[in-house]
């Protein structure tokens, strides 16, 4: 990775603290400068609040100050961010005063959004402008992972390069290269997007409830829709950023054809409905504070909200085209939003980029879309958007008329999937250096054996991948079967095994169907022996002759989080949310997640605090279900070790855990089984103390009280062990394997399980 070891970030606003927050997270040293150094002081404890640090120790790494006294904290920093307010006269005296005090080579960047880069450098120096380039990041900088890079004509290949390369691998961003153009990528077609679904509502007098349905879900559209987005960016703020736009591009632009303001939207503004910053906007809470209005589109005044009742959105059955192909009012709304936007994402190639893959990149990583512009134009047909642009009497742009004769944007040659390009070349879909995704791997490669709910693949270099294929990736027998199966392909035909995906969902857990219909079906004996052979596999990995990395993204919950445990080492996602969870369904962690942690918490003690600590600190992890923010909190909790590796970006976690794989397999030796020298009844009574002590605060329930005495007897040992006569692993297990069992015997613990069946949510009885 490109060494960038300081930072400087001048701004504390929103963007400025997200963004010195994230750089922070990326684990360099950071200086955030505002006015006065009270607004930095305040940056910090913003993203504090809102979780942009993603440990809040990381907070330490950033030293504030005020631009008037603290410029020469700057002297020394590889990178200075400007992300101070949109204004060219106030960003270019901010420039002077970096460049009277930068060191030779560093790197300025703005974060504007509106203003060309070609203005923010005029007049000055050259050696300035070389180093210079605009870094547009996404809102908030921690979660959004798109990052627009604009470099000028001045500006050195290597300077655009160490912030491509630093921002991917240190950021976990998708870098996408835009042109100098008003709104870059992003917000040129998402901008013209929301005002053409927010104005064609309004003049269709739509309810807010199915124009966001419409074109929500059927499109791979965040369920926001259009009216929830516009209440989360704000309502006052919509119509200033179209007005730049449509200043900033000439008449025959698109954008010019909507009113940036109409009359229902200035209604809201002057009567303060901005949107969630003001408690009131598209939607707000009704009188109750239980339920809530919805503003009508015809007259602008708030409504109980209903159901969403759409004879489109029921005929088409979620269906994009089929939905736009219906006559009604919600098909009607659907086709003019959608051709009009595709067609205009389409229209701005090679204008705003020289690919369709950075743009579809843009609004998937920016705007949360789940297939770009030409992915969905790819999906509806190109030819059959052809027809309906023609048969509305709308321009075909010549791209999109390019790509219905050739057949589509995408297509895998070579078994590489690409691109067509406006010149009628067809390239390769850009992806990093080393990126591997198993969806790539699929297009050149069959399984090395497909287990149904899961595959084994080749990775390369001696190394496979087992991908879990079940819901949420949840546990079943059948999944059980395929691990040590795959256990057994890998000892024969590979060198180490990684067990990861493309999902966003590592494993929830076991199906928790699964389990109740085998106590409904068999009893207590047919559970334990779903629960032996869950045990017996997670030790087969733990065993196994050759190194087995996890590589986790998303969430792993309970059994997710325990065949984790269960691996040589783990390679996880910065943003990974770990944790046994069990207690919340009424019972303990019932595949080796009580020894496993047991094992890091006396691991973390040296030894030296005796037996009574570990047991406590595993408790006080596993009784409240604690799961992690991000993967260095799961460090700082145990689910990860000093050793376990951390990876940015998603897109590179399955090379970086392939590599982590690798790493291992010279001289690996499986692990020797530990004993533990568990406390017994000493440590079961400080345990016990701590229960009462949440009792009586209210913060445990009756069944918690119940849950909590059976995780006391495995964490402990059980009233007959001795601190000095260690209990070994398979010993551990069984104590478990008694606690799962004797829990779901009880109806609270069924009744726990199957509200959260049904609702998704724990019941606290």
């Amino acid at each position: 990775m490109t060494k960038i070891t300081k930072a400087g970030v001048i701004g504390a606003g929103v963007m400025g603290s997200g963004i010195a927050a994230h750089l922070a997270n990326a684990g360099i040293e950071v200086v955030l400068l505002d006015i006065e150094k009270k607004f930095a002081d305040g940056g910090v404890a913003r993203q504090l609040k809102a979780n942009g640090f993603m440990d809040k120790s990381f907070a330490g790494r950033i030293t504030t100050g005020s631009t008037g006294d603290d410029m020469g904290l700057l002297a020394d920093a590889d990178w200075i961010v400007e992300a101070v307010a949109e204004r060219l006269e106030i960003k270019q005296a901010l420039y002077k005063a970096i460049d009277a005090v930068r060191k030779p080579g560093s790197i300025v960047s703005s974060n504007t959004s509106t203003i060309p880069l070609a203005a923010l450098t005029d007049g000055l120096p050259e050696s300035f402008a070389a180093d210079f380039l605009i870094t547009h990041f996404f809102n908030p900088p921690r979660i959004m992972r798109l990052l627009e890079l604009v470099s000028g004509p001045k500006t050195r290949p290597d300077v655009t390069a160490k912030i491509h390369d630093f921002a991917d691998r240190g950021l976990g961003k998708t870098v996408v290269v835009c042109k100098d153009t008003p709104g870059f990528i992003g917000n040129r077609i998402g901008n013209y997007w929301m005002v053409v679904a927010q104005n064609e509502a309004i003049a269709m007098g739509l309810d807010v409830e199915e124009a966001d349905a419409i074109i929500g879900k059927p499109f791979g559209i965040p369920s926001t829709g259009i009216f929830g987005l516009l209440d989360l960016v704000g309502i006052d703020l919509m119509p200033t950023i179209l007005r730049s736009l449509q200043n900033a591009l000439p008449k025959t632009d698109a954008i010019h054809d909507y009113d940036a303001e109409p009359a229902l939207i200035a209604k809201m503004i002057a009567e303060n409905r901005l949107g969630r910053k003001s408690g009131a906007g598209f939607v707000r809470l009704s009188a109750d504070r239980k339920t809530r209005d919805i503003t009508d589109l015809k007259t602008g005044d708030y409504r109980p909200m209903k159901k969403v009742a759409s004879e489109s959105l029921d005929a088409a059955k979620g269906d994009a085209r089929a939905l736009m192909e219906h006559p009604g009012p919600g098909g009607c709304y659907a086709s003019v939003v959608m051709e009009k936007s595709l067609a205009y994402a389409a229209a701005l190639v090679p204008e705003i980029a020289d690919r369709p893959d950075a743009v579809d990149d843009a609004m998937r990583t920016g705007y949360g879309w789940k297939q770009g512009p030409f992915e969905l134009i790819d999906r509806l047909g190109a030819c059959w958007l052809v027809d309906r642009l023609e048969a509305r009497g709308l321009t075909v742009p010549a791209y999109l008329a390019l790509a219905a004769a050739k057949g589509g944007f995408y297509s895998v040659v070579d078994g590489r999937r690409s691109c067509l390009l406006p010149d009628g070349a067809v390239r390769p879909v850009m992806r990093g250096e080393g990126v591997i995704t198993i969806a790539d791997v699929k297009l050149s490669s069959k399984p090395v054996v497909d287990y149904g709910c899961a595959a084994l693949w080749d990775l390369g270099d001696g190394v496979a991948c087992l991908e879990f294929r079940t819901k949420m990736n949840t546990f079943s027998e059948a999944l059980l079967d395929a691990i040590d199966a795959a256990l057994g392909e890998v000892g024969r035909s590979f060198k180490a095994l990684v067990i990861g995906s493309d999902s966003p969902v590592y494993s929830a857990g076991a199906d928790l169907r699964v389990f109740l219909e085998t106590v409904e079906t068999g009893g207590s004996e047919a559970l334990g022996k779903f629960i032996d052979k869950g045990h017996r596999t997670f030790m087969a990995v733990k065993y196994a002759p050759f190194p087995v990395v996890g590589a986790p993204s998303g969430l792993a919950f309970g059994g997710g989080c325990e065949i984790l445990l269960h691996c040589d080492a783990i390679q996880a996602h910065a943003e990974l949310s770990i944790g046994l969870v069990e207690t919340r369904i009424g019972v303990v962690p019932g595949w080796g997640g009580c020894k496993e942690m047991l094992v890091r918490q006396y691991g973390l003690a040296g030894g030296t605090k005796g037996p009574v600590a570990p047991a406590i600190a595993t408790f006080n992890l596993i009784a409240p279900a604690q799961v992690s923010g991000s993967a260095f909190e799961a460090r700082g909790l145990g689910f990860l070790r000093a050793t376990d590796g951390v990876t940015m970006n998603r897109d590179r976690l399955l090379a970086d855990a392939k590599e982590k794989a690798l790493s291992l397999v010279d001289g690996y030796v499986a692990p020797e089984p530990p004993q533990l020298p568990l406390s017994g009844p000493s440590g079961a009574s400080a345990m016990r103390n701590i229960v009462e002590s949440e009792a009586l605060a209210g913060r445990a329930t009756a069944h918690d009280k119940v849950v909590g005495a059976a995780l006391i007897d495995v964490l402990s040992g059980g009233p007959n062990a001795d601190p000095l006569k260690p209990t070994t692993e398979d010993e551990i297990i069984a104590l478990e394997r008694r606690a799962f069992i004797a829990l779901f015997e009880t109806p609270e613990t069924v009744d726990r399980v199957k509200h959260m069946l049904t609702t998704g949510k724990p019941l606290r009885n």
